[in-house]
């Protein structure tokens, strides 16, 4: 089943419900109207009733009687006497409205107990009971039901009518809302044909088809960005990873001629490409860090902030031995959310930054409280013109470009500090002298 039809079939429904309801109420309206107008005048008549032959053709129509326990009837009623009457005269039960149907003709009937003894007026003299008796006030209702048949033949008819109008009235409807859904699936399959992702909808009103169009053109920007960010990565790899490659092609044209090379030649040669076996094989594993995009497949997991720093620089202590540099601590119980495996690579890489930088005998200060945790070095620092740049991918500064590395390990920091939603923050620390970096993971709840 199509949308178009869903729509047509529930508007058609709710509609169809609604004139049933309003028919439904207005015919049982109607009825209780004309049986409460007909009971009203029978309680009129039941004020001063008078017994005798002489009123017997009201037994015809409308008019009263009486009916003795006994089953007898006084007034020469020819309506059938039903069970419930006898049984307002014999047990004097409660006055009660019965509804009878004799042939063709409805008659309504108003039955009021009269016990044994009480004075009647007949039509010559005064009469006394002399058993419980029920009088019976009668009204020929036949009119009165035959209007009922023919309002409700009418309202079912409308009702009808009504189903169909509305069916009518919701295919129209239908068609004429989802027009504009209609154009937008048709530029929608030609962006998707035509693979144009700068082709953006025209973003309408305010309206939930204007945010409708406003989303995809959102969900359109994402995917492009995406798009460039990845040619760029595959681009930027290419262009980082020919060089550590070309030099191994070099080293290795070299080894070709191995017998000519002294035993010190031979060595350095070996070094030399084992440094650039480890620079290809810390290049691949940022690149597959950076490949994840801005959202991770891990799971997300509630941990202390500071217990994972305290592991990250008991592992840094040892690397910063070489260059004996000291890492100091101070930390502050703090708890977030986010990926174990990827913060801690954030952390290690900002470590590494600092012990890389840091000068033999340095001091690396590590600060964590409040989901915040704060890296000071006292290398030569980040000079400003170049903070706007340092979480490029592959970017680095001119005067590290000496040194190994992949330029890739900010750039990855700055990718889990967003897939956190948090921050990543560079400037000048004011205790050491050199660079501050400052991750900012929102505390849980």
């Amino acid at each position: 089943m199509t949308f178009r039809v869903r729509v047509v079939v529930a508007s058609s429904v709710a509609v169809s419900l609604a004139i049933a309801l309003a028919c439904g109420t207005a015919f049982l309206i109607s009825r209780h109207a004309i049986f409460q107008s007909v009971d009203d005048s029978l309680i009129h008549t039941a004020a001063a009733p008078t017994y005798g032959e002489a009123e017997s053709e009201h037994a015809r129509g409308s008019g009263f009687e009486l009916i003795l326990a006994d089953g007898s009837v006084y007034g020469g009623r020819k309506i059938p006497v039903e069970a419930a009457v006898i049984d307002v005269a014999r047990y004097q039960l409660s006055a009660r409205f019965l509804t009878v149907s004799v042939g063709e003709s409805t008659f309504r009937e108003y039955v009021v107990p009269v016990p044994a003894g009480t004075e009647i007026s007949c039509a010559a003299d005064e009469c006394v009971l002399s058993q419980n008796a029920a009088q019976v006030f009668t009204s020929d209702i036949t009119g009165q039901r035959h209007q009922l048949s023919s309002l409700a033949h009418a309202l079912i008819l409308l009702t009808l009518l009504g189903v169909l109008l509305a069916a009518l009235l919701g295919y129209l409807a239908a068609r004429a809302a989802l027009a504009p859904l209609q154009t937008v699936t048709d530029d929608i399959e030609e962006i998707a044909d035509t693979t144009n992702l700068a082709q953006r909808l025209d973003e309408g009103g305010r309206d939930e088809l204007g945010r409708l169009r406003r989303t995809f053109n959102k969900l359109m920007t994402t995917v492009e960005t995406s798009q460039r960010l990845q040619r760029q990565l595959v681009l930027d790899a290419s262009h980082e990873l020919r060089t550590p490659l070309t030099s191994l092609r070099t080293n290795a044209q070299v080894l070709q001629q191995i017998d000519r090379l002294s035993l010190e030649d031979r060595q350095q040669l070996v070094a030399d490409m084992i440094v650039q076996v480890d620079e290809l094989a810390a290049l691949i594993t940022d690149l597959g860090e950076l490949s994840r995009g801005e959202s991770s497949e891990g799971t997300v997991t509630t941990l202390r902030l500071d217990d994972l720093v305290q592991e990250a620089v008991d592992v840094a202590r040892t690397h910063a031995r070489t260059k004996d540099i000291t890492i100091e601590l101070t930390s502050s119980p703090s708890t977030v959310v986010a990926r174990r495996d990827r913060l801690a690579r954030a952390i290690n890489n900002l470590l590494g930054n600092a012990i890389k930088f840091s000068p033999v005998g340095g001091r690396v200060q590590v600060d964590v409280r409040h989901g915040t945790v704060r890296v000071e070095d006292n290398g030569p620092g980040i000079p400003e013109t170049e903070q706007a740049f340092i979480f490029d991918r592959f970017w680095r500064s001119p005067s590290a470009r000496s040194m190994p590395g992949s330029g890739l390990g900010l750039a990855i920091v700055a990718q889990v500090a967003s897939e956190a939603r948090g921050a990543i923050r560079v400037g000048s620390s004011d205790t050491l002298g050199g660079a501050a970096f400052t991750l900012e993971i929102p505390e849980e709840q």
